[in-house]
């Protein structure tokens, strides 16, 4: 589809501006959490930041937001940079179904993104797939199988483009990872390690243990990375276990059932040569020091028949050392570089979470412009 996407969008008359609802107005969307701005790495977020951006830049056109509370819309601001929006609901009203009366203001061909609690991804999805809206949704899409079928299904029947936002793709050495593992033979091993400190539990108080955890939040980025790299090889899984750590969550005030660390392990095995087997361990934990200098600590190491990759995300060769902050800070202005460029204007076009969204946007626009299938 990308050869397809770059096609329709070079043509002398682009496709026209998309049409845009963001559903969800939490961190990842908006920066703000709990009425305040967010302590983590998405201190000013990254959808709406990088929406209000692409309108600027011609490739979307009108915007909204849905949230259950409109209470934080009038905050949203980012240096000289239109943040206009129709809001849902209105700023002083919560409604738990605003996002139905936000989607039938759509019309097809129109896109919504879906940044809300995991269990609410597939009724949103669906409601807006049988609108014949293109859906964006944060990883994981959905928990259970049934219901990833269901949207493939929905999908096809209103060729609607359904996109996972699986941002670590874009990562610029995870990508290159992936294109160098083709020649490394067949794939033995794979470890992975992702965590977040433990003052983002405050933000997921609500759902952590209850209606998610930590593997569907963090080890679903490394699995996705593994599977991109090892499907291409012939590699499938055929047998997956875990296990889990708790007692850290559950005493910072998370539900009982709230694990801290999980791993979960992957057997895989070569079609058409069930001789060769390898195997995955992912790790994740939203339990690590409030104080270790990066927000997120990120590596893995694959091995292949004939090489193997190693690959540290966490310190990039980019440290400060700030008083206020009484620590040294390792940042990674790879995925979200909010400095402005030289005329004021947002700067961080090439962060891999910016480039998922506009690989998105791209996609919705050639469908649109029957420049590209949706599937």
């Amino acid at each position: 589809m990308a050869e397809a996407i770059k096609s329709a969008l070079s043509t002398k008359t682009p496709p026209s501006p998309l049409n845009v609802l963001m559903v969800g107005t939490g961190e990842y969307t908006t920066g703000f959490v709990g009425g305040g701005a967010s302590g983590s790495d998405k201190k000013v977020g990254v959808v709406g930041l990088t929406l209000f951006d692409l309108r600027r830049r011609g490739k979307v056109a009108k915007l909204s937001m849905v949230g259950t509370n409109g209470t934080k819309f009038p905050a949203i601001i980012y240096n000289g940079l239109d943040c206009s929006f129709d809001s849902y609901p209105a700023n002083d009203v919560k409604d738990p179904d605003a996002y139905k009366s936000a989607i039938d203001a759509l019309k097809p061909g129109d896109a919504i993104t879906i940044f809300t609690p995991d269990t609410t991804h597939y009724p949103i999805a669906l409601y807006a797939i049988e609108r014949g809206i293109h859906v964006l949704i944060t990883k994981p899409a959905v928990k259970t199988l049934e219901h990833h079928q269901a949207l493939i299904e929905a999908a096809k029947k209103h060729n609607v483009y359904v996109y996972i936002e699986h941002h670590k793709r874009f990562d610029p050495a995870y990508s290159d990872a992936r294109f160098k593992a083709q020649k490394l033979g067949d794939f033995n091993y794979f470890y992975s390690y992702m965590s977040q400190p433990k003052f983002q539990l405050e933000t997921f108080k609500a759902w952590a243990g209850v209606d998610s955890d930590i593997s569907y939040y963090l080890n679903s980025h490394h699995i996705d990375i593994c599977d991109s790299m090892v499907s291409q090889l012939g590699f499938v899984p055929i047998k997956v276990t875990a296990s889990a750590a708790k007692g850290i969550a559950t005493s910072l005030g998370c539900n009982e059932a709230t694990e801290d660390t999980i791993t979960v392990m992957v057997t895989w095995q070569k079609q058409g040569d069930p001789s060769k087997v390898a195997t995955g361990v992912y790790t994740a934990s939203w339990t690590a020091p409030q104080k270790a200098g990066v927000h997120s600590n990120q590596y893995f190491h694959y091995m292949g028949s004939s090489g193997e990759i190693r690959i540290n995300q966490a310190k990039r060769g980019y440290d400060v050392a700030d008083d206020s902050a009484g620590q040294l800070v390792w940042y990674n202005p790879f995925y979200m570089k909010y400095a402005p460029d030289e005329e004021g204007n947002f700067g961080g076009q090439t962060g891999y979470g910016y480039i998922s969204f506009e690989k998105f946007v791209d996609g919705c626009r050639a469908v649109n412009s029957g420049g590209a299938q949706a599937s």
